[in-house]
């Protein structure tokens, strides 16, 4: 019974992360318990998995469904993570221009980074990046300190929601 339980855990966890079954929920769902049934050459005997029908419903499935946005083709997941925020200042006109200056010298630097002006009244801020974890966006803090120096003593890590892109982790 407890070898059985342990079998059961372990294929749950491998078809979690295998993304054998990281199918869109209109498409035909393929799970780790389908490819135990087919037959196999290299396999001299047949696993059989018993189990109640919605706990094979559950493996693959992602749990995060409303939080999931496509733009452009490309398939986001919004999650709570890290940005670093190079600007804020809540002088209305000058506040606003220094931080579209600040993201044009940004933008020119890295390319490959997300910039995001907006107006939390009073305040303009400038963010930079989507991040899942502190780290990357420690790591992306250190490379504009860097390269803009006179940025460093404004800039630090806030916590926000972003938009993750899915082929990131898939």
């Amino acid at each position: 019974m407890d070898k059985r339980f342990y079998l059961i855990a372990l294929l749950i966890v491998c078809a979690g992360f295998s993304g054998v079954s990281a199918q869109y929920p209109s498409e035909q769902k393929y799970t780790i318990f389908d490819a135990l049934q087919e037959p196999a050459s290299s396999r001299k005997g047949r696993v059989t998995v018993d189990q109640p029908p919605a706990v094979q419903d559950m493996v693959g499935a992602r749990r995060y469904g409303a939080n999931i946005e496509t733009v452009n083709g490309r398939t986001y997941l919004k999650v709570q993570g890290y940005r670093v925020q190079v600007f804020s200042g809540n002088e209305q006109r000058v506040s606003k221009e220094e931080a579209l200056r600040k993201e044009k010298q940004i933008n020119e630097s890295f390319p490959h980074l997300q910039t995001y002006v907006t107006l939390i009244a009073p305040f303009w801020k400038l963010r930079v990046g989507d991040y899942g974890t502190h780290e990357e966006a420690f790591y992306v803090l250190r490379q504009l300190a860097r390269a803009f120096p006179s940025f460093g003593k404004e800039m630090y890590i806030v916590r926000e929601e972003v938009k993750i892109p899915l082929d990131y982790y898939y």
